[in-house]
């Protein structure tokens, strides 16, 4: 009997220190899969090039939102605003070198743009981002949770900005959004690194649009406008159609730079894609945006793409919610008068030709939701729309 009772208590010790051992086991696994350094070239990076009001935010949450995936949002916006004084072309020097230093995940860079004491919560708009609310900056969320930002704002702030480089570090992917570069050859020295694994995916919007969204954010975007127009003064100066007028440009110039034949050979890192593209098919450019980035479409995230896109809202300034993006999309249409159109169109011919937008001759026209004004976007990717 006594070697019966012996035996089972034994045995029981056993079990409870193989539980103990399963335990901490499961532990570091989770631990160390959230604080192993991920090597560089194993690393996809990838820099979503937009503008202003271009859907820009929701394209970079349909990333940031990806359990791979380390996203900041406009990182050289701490370039801008304190070097608001320089022109462009002084700013895209230090703009480009603080993006490179984000995708090695040296964070040091921000020395110079942000104050001593700092924290994850000091990177411009950091909510948006699920990296830093989630391990191992966040204990409070998954890394393969879908996080709102409204919650990432409320219960992660203030963590110790050296978390930042950690995070960074434990990701396969890097993805950044900028809309401060207006020259494609500004990023060439990236492209060419063999350090950075650089994709770039351009993101456009109908400048009809985006002209209607930058009227209702205004005073937001002041500052940006500013440096952007610099000096530009003339006859009959208006700032609303001279930024269209620059943006438009832009994005016309850095898409013929990549339909050079000199760029031939790095094409490959670089797509195209239409905002309202995303409206209309949601999860089938989003497949095909993640295809690109070489990352998985998971069940999880189609549920949410599908959800954030078929709301009933109608979208509010700087902030990702649920909404009808495809009404949202066209709003232009109904809340613009055609004379604004018409002008819009005049000066951003090129853009809409080049992007596959029809230009519209009417009022009815442009009433008329029925009337397509997408062409197909396979005429884009050969590009055959360049006239």
């Amino acid at each position: 009997m006594k070697m019966l009772r012996f035996s089972t208590g034994k045995f029981s010790i056993l079990i409870l220190m193989a539980q103990t051992l399963a335990f901490v086991c499961i532990i570091f696994k989770f631990h160390n899969s959230h604080t192993t350094p991920v090597k560089n070239y194993q690393k996809t990076h990838l820099l979503v090039l937009s503008t202003w009001r271009s859907g820009s935010s929701f394209t970079g949450q349909l990333f940031s939102q990806h359990p791979d995936v380390f996203y900041l949002m406009e990182p050289v916006w701490h370039v801008w605003s304190k070097m608001n004084r320089n022109s462009i072309k002084l700013l895209d020097m230090a703009a480009r070198d603080l993006v490179r230093s984000v995708f090695l995940c040296d964070m040091s860079v921000f020395e110079a743009y942000m104050p001593p004491e700092k924290f994850t919560s000091s990177f411009f708009q950091w909510e948006t981002s699920r990296a830093l609310c989630s391990p191992p900056v966040c204990d409070l969320f998954e890394r393969s949770d879908i996080i709102p930002q409204a919650h990432c704002k409320l219960l992660c702030p203030k963590h110790p900005f050296n978390m930042t480089e950690q995070a960074c570090r434990s990701y396969s992917h890097i993805v950044l959004k900028e809309v401060r570069f207006f020259d494609l050859k500004v990023l060439y020295p990236l492209l060419h690194d063999p350090a950075i694994n650089l994709k770039i995916l351009h993101l456009v919007r109908d400048p009809r649009a985006v002209f209607r969204s930058r009227q209702r954010t205004t005073g937001a975007l002041a500052l940006d406008t500013k440096i952007v127009l610099g000096a530009i003064k003339s006859k009959n100066w208006d700032a609303d159609y001279e930024i269209i007028k620059q943006i438009c440009e832009s994005q016309v110039m850095m898409y013929r730079t990549v339909m050079m034949p000199n760029f031939n050979r790095l094409r490959s890192r670089y797509h195209m894609v239409r905002y309202e593209d995303i409206a209309n098919d949601p999860i089938e450019t989003a497949r095909q945006m993640y295809q690109f980035a070489n990352l998985n479409f998971t069940s999880k995230l189609k549920t949410w793409v599908h959800n954030i896109t078929h709301g009933k809202g109608q979208g509010m300034s700087f902030i990702i919610n649920s909404r009808d993006a495809r009404n949202v999309s066209t709003a232009w249409r109904d809340s613009l008068p055609f004379k604004t159109v018409y002008k819009i169109q005049n000066i951003c011919k090129e853009a809409l030709n080049v992007f596959g937008y029809r230009i519209l001759k009417t009022e009815t026209e442009q009433k008329n939701l029925s009337y397509n004004i997408l062409l197909p976007l396979t005429k884009l990717n050969s590009g055959n729309n360049i006239p």
